[in-house]
């Protein structure tokens, strides 16, 4: 690690403890791994105390969002509405949407119907049908920090293979966040993310993963989901990440809307689904953030 600090020297990460007390022994133990050829983190991802209690004060924001807007997926809503709803709740909240003007995106979410894998634009032509199922991505800022999830959801009767479809995604997720633990790695999410699915019949989009968050909308690490066992980042006490892998029924091939560049889609025109949590990796495991 660079910016070396003596061992009797105060913590940088401001909790008030000395280096050799704090995190002196994390960061020797790190340099073990790098001097092996393991990828770490760098000092800077890895969250203070202070900075996660932030965090997780934005996260209590990110989950109401999502609880309040459950109430309105409903089949004859747009999905216009659905984002102004979220607007309005995230202002009465005190936070602001993170996705609103983000690097060009013109909505406060992202609502994915169907074949649609992610980045959904909200639209007032777009009507939520009796069938379909929903992903609807939230994300919060709320002073100064960042948290972001999102759920699944099925209008009216929605088919039994949908319904699997929908049940499967979230069992990936599920089974990824069980392999998060301190001296882990990455690669060990991914890996049990893709078995599940391939178990199922189902493929796992390979372009779009999960990232780092907590201090900006979007931090390493990347987070892939068909990597393999023992590859992949260092997972060290203080991570804080997304796991969303996206499932889905037909081939893994995705394309992206060449009209506004964000939408993206199913090659095949197969149905797709996500579940979305944040993960702060902890000296014995990991605690979800948000969900």
């Amino acid at each position: 690690m660079s910016d070396k600090f003596g061992r009797n020297d105060l913590c940088w990460c401001g909790s008030g403890r000395k280096y050799k007390k704090c995190h002196g022994p994390i960061e020797e133990r790190i340099e073990i791994y790098r001097l092996k050829g393991y990828e770490v983190p760098h000092r800077r991802l890895l969250k203070t105390k202070q900075q996660i209690e932030g965090i997780r004060e934005c996260s209590k924001r990110n989950i109401a969002l999502l609880d309040f807007i459950a109430n309105f997926v409903i089949g004859g809503i747009t999905t216009e509405e659905l984002d102004r709803l979220i607007f309005e709740k995230t202002k009465e909240l005190g936070g602001v949407p993170a996705t609103l003007n983000y690097d060009g995106y013109p909505k406060s979410m992202c609502i994915s119907i169907n074949e649609i894998v992610c980045h959904g634009i909200p639209s007032d032509r777009v009507f939520l049908r009796n069938g379909d199922i929903v992903n609807i991505d939230v994300s919060t800022i709320y002073n100064g920090f960042f948290s972001d999830s999102s759920r699944m959801f099925c209008v009216g009767a929605v088919s039994p293979e949908k319904r699997k479809l929908v049940d499967v995604a979230k069992e990936c997720m599920e089974m990824g966040i069980e392999q998060v633990k301190p001296w882990g790695f990455l690669g060990d999410v991914g890996q049990a993310v893709h078995n599940h699915a391939r178990e199922n019949g189902y493929s796992v989009v390979r372009e779009i993963g999960g990232h780092g968050i907590g201090l900006q909308f979007h931090e390493d690490p990347w987070v892939g989901y068909v990597t393999k066992q023992g590859t992949g980042m260092l997972l060290v006490p203080g991570l804080v990440f997304t796991v969303e892998p996206m499932i889905n029924m037909g081939k893994s091939n995705i394309v992206t809307d060449k009209c506004n560049n964000w939408t993206v889609r199913t090659a095949d025109g197969k149905p797709s689904a996500q579940w979305e949590k944040t993960v702060l990796v902890t000296e014995t495991g990991y605690e979800v953030l948000t969900y």
